[in-house]
């Protein structure tokens, strides 16, 4: 087998991933697909972190649209990123991948808290770590925390695993002469308002350098290829 052309990755699934076509909760099929992905790519001998969101449960952003204060919208939501980490922690394991949740806020009884150097060695003793509960503080994203810690644990390259095979220049659901781009540079993402990454996020990873390859999830078998540096999605550079 090809040897990975990255050594750590930060793996950022939406939580809209783990709802599969019921679009609200967790789809055990489709957690379960995801989960063996991730142990190819694992076994391949990568080191994963991996951020997940939770809009498959609440989403912040549409509640405080709604009228709720916006920052309590955000607590419920990082909460929601916790339920989906335990789920994806089950799935893991039971593909016999060893796994640790550490959560941005302190829940003592269901996973660590978030202390850097702990979680690269875990990922140095051959866990993979599950991020919850974004960064921990309201108004900013889980694609903002998958970019922070990417580089807190020194990532080489953040993945955004999505339901579509990566960036366009439009919407390619509704347009059927949308362009895919195969590499795009930072500030070309935010010129252009491409709904990649929140702004906050990209800004982050162009300031630090850090490459973003966005792809297709529901394709079995691409987060093994995006780790070989096969030429799936886009790469944001």
């Amino acid at each position: 087998m090809k040897e990975p052309v990255y050594k750590r990755i930060l793996l950022k699934l939406s939580g809209e991933a783990l709802a599969g076509k019921q679009g609200t909760g967790i789809n055990t099929a489709v957690i379960k697909q995801i989960a063996v992905d991730v142990a190819e790519a694992y076994r391949a001998g990568v080191q994963i972190g991996l951020v997940i969101g939770g809009g498959n449960i609440y989403r912040g952003v549409a509640a405080s649209a709604e009228g709720m204060d916006r920052a309590s919208a955000d607590y419920m939501g990082m909460l929601a990123t916790c339920i989906n980490a335990l789920a994806l922690q089950d799935a893991l394991e039971k593909e016999g991948v060893p796994t640790r949740v550490q959560t941005a806020i302190e829940m003592a009884e269901i996973a660590e808290p978030y202390i850097r150097r702990r979680a690269i060695r875990h990922l140095e003793k051959g866990r993979i770590v599950i991020f919850g509960a974004g960064t921990g503080n309201p108004f900013f994203t889980t694609d903002t925390a998958a970019s922070l810690r990417a580089m807190e644990i020194n990532a080489q390259v953040i993945m955004k695993a999505t339901k579509v095979d990566g960036i366009y220049d439009k919407d390619p659901a509704k347009h059927a002469d949308a362009k895919k781009f195969e590499k795009i540079s930072y500030i070309d993402v935010l010129n252009r308002g491409l709904q990649v990454m929140d702004s906050t996020a990209i800004s982050m990873c162009m300031d630090n350098k850090l490459p973003i390859i966005t792809f297709d999830l529901t394709q079995p078998g691409n987060i093994l290829k995006a780790v070989l540096g096969e030429n799936i999605g886009t790469l944001v550079h």
